[in-house]
């Protein structure tokens, strides 16, 4: 199948997953933090390079690069990007102001980056921030109005265990049982896009903090009632796996998590070192296809137990992503692992 634009920009975008410190021309790592970087190319050799040589004051000058080429064009494949710049602000309180400062001269349309990244960087004073320069951001006022507002949510609101309706909730919401009127805390929920978030900032940062988020995310790899959660898990799962094996200093954390994490999280993580260690990636690839392929015959588990009640709660569900390509890309010459969103296929699956 060949492949479209967006995907083209999905799988160039999470070249610069590959946390294994491929060797970088030397060319590349000399730039000077002003240097021109025109190309997707260069830019991601950069971000791939910065956790072990930080260059703060080279994030305006790549922004504003990513701007030009349309990086931020597909916000489902923005998320790396987003996270990365989340990641340098977070890293950089003292200089974060005049670093977004700087950023700003890309097109205005794209302010929707700054806004979410800001909102994202875990700095005490992000909301300030947005405050700060709402009025230089005015396409962006009603997004920074309700991040503000806390009608959006940032990465310390992530619903980890985000609850699978079994068959009783579903004949509830069918028959009109439920009492939807009751507020609920505001979420994230979990996603593909979420994890490359979260390896943005592992790549600006190099700390253990993002990891730890999609750790997290693992014990959705068994989750067979729901197709978002069961590809999202399957994401973190893969990327962490694939990721550790260039990444020895990755593996040497997932290796001390896993004398701490609970058991539903130990028992995916075990695999994920395992594979790590045993670079057997192909075949958490294909246990991966093949826990979706039955999900694509059987339909959900909770799904199966309403087979005596007729039409209940039944319609189709879009595949979020499956594992796709894995260890590189011979068009861009250079190692890459697949991200959340550059794991996604636009399959469809249909619980009937």
């Amino acid at each position: 199948m060949v492949l479209g634009h967006s995907r083209r920009l999905a799988i160039a975008l999470f070249v610069m997953l590959a946390v294994a410190g491929a060797p970088i021309a030397p060319a590349i790592a000399a730039k000077p933090p002003n240097a021109p970087l025109n190309s997707t190319d260069g830019i991601l050799k950069w971000i791939n390079a910065y956790r072990d040589k930080p260059d703060p004051d080279g994030l305006p000058v790549v922004v504003r690069a990513l701007s030009q080429l349309q990086a931020f064009k597909d916000a489902e494949t923005s998320g790396a990007y987003i996270g990365f710049i989340a990641g340098v602000l977070g890293a950089n309180p003292d200089r974060a102001d005049k670093l977004i400062g700087k950023m700003l001269a890309i097109d205005p349309a794209d302010h929707w980056v700054l806004v979410r990244a800001i909102a994202y960087s875990g700095l005490p004073n992000w909301k300030d921030l947005l405050s700060t320069f709402a009025e230089r951001m005015p396409m962006r006022r009603a997004m920074i109005d309700k991040y503000l507002g806390g009608e959006l949510p940032t990465l310390d609101q992530i619903d980890y265990t985000p609850k699978t309706p079994g068959m009783m909730d579903k004949v509830r919401k069918v028959l009109q049982l439920t009492d939807d009127s009751r507020q609920k805390p505001l979420t994230m929920a979990p996603s593909p896009e979420l994890i490359d978030v979260l390896w943005g900032a592992y790549l600006a940062t190099g700390t253990y903090k993002p990891i730890a988020c999609i750790v997290k995310l693992l014990p959705l790899a068994g989750d067979h009632d729901n197709v978002d959660n069961l590809t999202t898990g399957s994401a973190a799962k893969f990327t962490l796996a694939n990721n550790a094996v260039r990444d020895l200093n990755l593996l040497t954390m997932l290796k001390w998590a896993d004398k701490h994490e609970p058991k539903q999280i130990k028992v995916v993580l075990d695999d994920v070192i395992e594979t790590a260690d045993t670079v057997d990636t192909v075949r958490m690839r294909k246990e991966s296809l093949a826990a979706i392929d039955e999900l694509k015959q059987k339909g959900p588990n909770s799904k199966r137990e309403l087979t005596g009640w007729g039409q209940v709660g039944q319609g189709a569900l879009s595949m979020g992503c499956v594992v796709a390509a894995a260890t590189g890309q011979v068009e861009l010459g250079i190692p890459c692992v697949i991200g959340g969103a550059a794991y996604s296929a636009s399959l469809q699956y249909a619980t009937h």
